[in-house]
């Protein structure tokens, strides 16, 4: 088949959504089929455009098979309500061009990936236009997020939003997320039981695995056998709430057999260490290269 993937994240983004579309893109063209991808420059989760590219310009690259046209995005420096609609929607905008371009390469499947549900309308335009089936695969409910987060304050915003999310929702032909209740979710939003399905996101076992032995983190970072270690890995932003484990530490920091091992970058990385000055049981680390995944999640009670 052909198959277009739309949606603002993918390789070499080392968390997140970008991980999993870069392994299915790589997986499918393995498999035979002609894959091309419409998606931003990496950024995530750093908030800071990767080496070796752009923010402002297009470019097309050629990754494990797969077809990538990288389209601008503006990257905020300061992560807000605001200035994150303004980030979503210069890729919505940015990548439109390319998108409809790929009407003339006649598309099987057009799969968007959400968020950001800003590129659901031109989704539904380049599979209307082409005949292809559409496809959300939904990563994270973002309208639910906002909401949750108090980012839609304005009066009438959130009535506007929710019917707008649920008008283009239901347009698709296939609809798709990752748990059993997010696929209930998608159900209430939609009040539609057919076309919805459970595609959750995966884990290499030949990659991921537990050792025989102990981490050699416990080394590198000095920790004796007998510390009890909690460790968290990937993106630290503002949904992932990761203040209760900076509370955590601070009840328990006079327990000296304890430590909390926090790892990788995000929006709210800035905020989490002022909470956590002045706490010894917690260490930070940089995200690690996946050689080193296995080995740091091994290092885990």
């Amino acid at each position: 088949m052909k198959i277009l993937l739309y949606g603002i994240n993918y390789t070499p983004e080392q968390t997140g959504i970008g991980k999993y579309s870069g392994e299915m893109g790589a997986w499918l063209a393995g498999r035979g089929h002609e894959v091309r991808v419409i998606t931003a420059p990496p950024y995530y989760p750093e908030w800071k455009i990767g080496a070796g590219y752009s923010a402002w310009t297009y470019r097309t690259e050629m990754i494990e098979g797969v077809r990538v046209y990288r389209c601008p995005l503006w990257v905020p420096g300061k992560v807000t309500g605001l200035t994150r609609i303004i980030h979503l929607a210069s890729f919505a905008l940015s990548s439109l061009p390319v998108g409809l371009s790929q009407i003339f390469w006649k598309p099987d499947v057009v799969f968007a990936v959400e968020p950001p549900f800003f590129c659901a309308p031109g989704a539904l335009l380049i599979s209307a236009c082409s005949r292809a089936k559409s496809w959300l695969h939904v990563q994270d409910f973002e309208v639910d997020a906002a909401l949750d987060l108090g980012l839609l304050k304005l009066p009438g915003l959130k009535s506007l939003v929710t019917w707008s999310e649920r008008f283009l929702t239901k347009r698709f032909r296939v609809r798709s997320t990752i748990s059993v209740r997010m696929v209930e979710r998608l159900v209430s939003k939609t009040g539609q039981s057919e076309g919805n399905c459970l595609f959750p996101n995966w884990v290499d076992v030949d990659t991921i695995f537990p050792l025989q032995g102990e981490s050699s983190f416990r080394q590198h970072l000095n920790l004796s056998a007998e510390t009890k270690v909690a460790v968290y890995s990937g993106n630290m932003g503002m949904k992932q709430g990761l203040e209760v484990v900076v509370e955590a530490a601070r009840i328990l920091r006079e327990r000296h057999d304890l430590k909390f091992v926090m790892c990788g970058a995000g929006a709210a990385y800035g905020k989490l260490r002022e909470l956590a000055e002045g706490l010894e049981n917690m260490i930070w680390m940089p995200l690690q290269p996946l050689e080193k995944l296995n080995d740091l999640l091994n290092l885990a009670d």
